[in-house]
């Protein structure tokens, strides 16, 4: 039986509304992948994989009861390590763990599809696994300056490995030009740190010569995606769009075609 308590709010994160803090418990409210993000803690469990948190079940409120997992997190303002090349590495070295973990779960049947407008391009790209596909700084926690556990499932969804890689390359690399980054990640060499963390998640070169491409489609479509899910789901999805989501997304993909040479040079070499 669940307690109530204390509740404190968590802050940070762009589009769930509502979490909050009891006890040693996080309370997360009602969100679109329910059901698939119970199953995936739960395998996560079953399989002894300690990166992630624990599902406890639903309280009273009828929200997700999860273990509530001690740590360092970069909110925001971004702490002075976000651009450390180890924390960075190890946060590769994490979600290739989890991926490894929760392959043997398979891709469920009924999982749910992405909220996403109509008459978007199909990609080349089957899925083999649930991936994470919400890597962000506030959603890895750090134990001893080492990701520790990934947090707020709630993006979870049947992905390849190579397009996870392409999300932890986007917050951590990052990928964008400077005046759209922090400023504590701004004249990094993203090529250097791209090719870290594709030797540190140990991505195949088949999956490097096609990440750029990969890359930039999925942006594109990131830009359709946020647009349609601003104007049908509101909440955090419309804040971050009224506060120039969609802009930086364009942004990103004149980025991204300027330096993807010299990116999957740096993959291959």
């Amino acid at each position: 039986m669940l307690e109530d308590g204390e509740e404190i709010p968590l802050l940070g994160g762009d589009v769930t509304d509502g979490l909050v803090r009891v006890g040693g418990t996080v309370r997360r409210p009602p969100g679109e992948r329910d059901e698939l993000v119970r199953d995936v803690l739960l395998h996560l469990e079953h399989v002894g994989f300690e990166g992630a948190p624990r599902f406890l079940g639903v309280d009273s409120a009828g929200r997700q009861a999860l273990t509530y997992i001690e740590g360092e997190v970069a909110g925001r303002p971004r702490p002075a390590w976000i651009a450390d090349e180890e924390r960075m590495v190890s946060v590769a070295r994490l979600l290739r763990a989890y991926n490894d973990a929760v392959e043997p779960f398979g891709i469920p049947a009924n999982a749910p599809a992405p909220i996403e407008p109509p008459g978007l391009p199909e990609l080349d790209d089957p899925p083999e696994l649930v991936g994470h596909q919400d890597v962000t700084p506030e959603n890895v926690v750090f134990r001893a300056g080492r990701a520790y556990a990934l947090i707020d499932f709630d993006l979870a969804r049947p992905v390849s490995r190579t397009r996870e890689v392409v999300n932890l390359m986007l917050w951590w690399a990052p990928l964008g030009p400077d005046e759209d980054l922090d400023p504590e990640l701004r004249g990094l060499d993203r090529p250097h740190r791209c090719r870290l963390l594709a030797d540190a998640y140990n991505l195949p070169e088949p999956d490097r010569h096609r990440l750029m491409n990969l890359t930039i489609a999925l942006n594109t479509r990131a830009w359709h995606t946020m647009n349609h899910r601003a104007k049908t789901l509101g909440g955090g999805w419309a804040r971050m769009w009224s506060e120039g989501v969609g802009d930086k997304i364009t942004h990103r993909q004149t980025w991204l075609e300027s330096n993807a040479n010299a990116i999957t040079t740096a993959l291959l070499t």
